[in-house]
């Protein structure tokens, strides 16, 4: 047998018939993927264009507007109705402390239902659970009694923190997360010494930041368009966050204005704009932690 009739290796004689079907089905997926994309910005690019045109204009054109019909007097009229940059910092205060609060007492009842062993984490556990198929609507007027009448925290940054203060999705992301974790790297720590808030500072809270990436972005998005709670506690507008001053001003002064189309989306421009910030910034910061480096060496 010579060797250009020597048998060729199996792979050689298989016969690529699945290669010319790889690029259409790609080809497809992208224009599928195009279109949803499309479809899913476009409420967001047509909020934009309403905002910054004098004459408002609902039609399917209003899409492609003119730009000499292109302007920023909405956002200037907005901010004149309700004050833009005051709303703004009770936005920023009130999603702040929120973000804080679920941080901190999300770190350490996570770490206490994952790594501490008493008697009834389980049933703790399963009480956290039960918490989170409990309406928040359901709770507002025991709420609204404790905090307002019987702590008097009306009009005031607390009140409207307090309900948001501890949140059990957060709760569940760090417990799950120190989970994971390699129980020898909290046995070696107990062993030389270290109390339970330094392990939990020092070696588990370095290697959770995606979690705390996760926690710190979903507690942003629910306090920052929030409404309901701050509508009942605030009746100073000088206190009223964002999304709260936008409604009554949607309620009240939007019918005598020139705009009331173009300036309700330019506040909707403002109150959107630092949420799509975060995630266009951090959206890349979603990965999982390489924990099992630190048990090497």
């Amino acid at each position: 047998m010579t060797a250009d009739s020597a048998p060729r290796p199996i792979d050689e004689q298989r016969p690529t018939q699945h290669t010319p079907r790889t690029r259409p089905r790609s080809i497809g997926s992208r224009i599928a993927l195009l279109i949803g994309a499309i479809a899913f910005l476009f409420p967001f690019y047509y909020m934009i264009i309403g905002s910054l045109q004098k004459e408002p204009d609902s039609s399917p054109s209003g899409a492609f507007p003119n730009p000499a019909n292109l302007s920023l007097q909405n956002y200037a009229a907005i901010n004149s109705a309700i004050s833009l940059g005051r709303s703004l910092v009770n936005s920023g205060i009130f999603t702040g402390g929120v973000i804080i609060c679920t941080t901190v007492f999300g770190l350490l009842a996570g770490y206490a239902l994952a790594r501490l062993h008493f008697r009834g984490r389980g049933s703790t556990f399963a009480l956290v659970l039960l918490v989170q198929v409990v309406p928040f609507q359901l709770l507002l007027i025991p709420l609204y009694v404790l905090i307002v009448r019987d702590y008097g925290l009306a009009d005031s940054y607390l009140g409207m923190i307090l309900p948001f203060a501890i949140n059990t999705s957060a709760v569940f992301i760090f417990r799950q997360f120190f989970l994971q974790l390699p129980p020898a790297l909290f046995e070696a720590a107990r062993l030389d010494g270290a109390g339970e808030l330094q392990i939990l500072f020092r070696i588990a809270v370095p290697l959770c930041k995606p979690a705390l990436l996760s926690v710190v972005l979903l507690s942003f998005t629910g306090p920052w368009n929030e409404f309901l709670w701050p509508f009942l506690v605030t009746k100073r507008q000088d206190m009223q966050p964002l999304a709260v001053s936008l409604a009554n001003y949607i309620s009240t002064v939007a019918s005598a204005s020139a705009n009331p189309f173009g300036a309700i989306l330019a506040g909707a421009c403002v109150l959107a704009a630092p949420a799509v910030a975060l995630y266009v910034i951090f959206q890349s910061r979603f990965t999982s932690t390489d924990i099992d480096s630190a048990t090497k060496g």
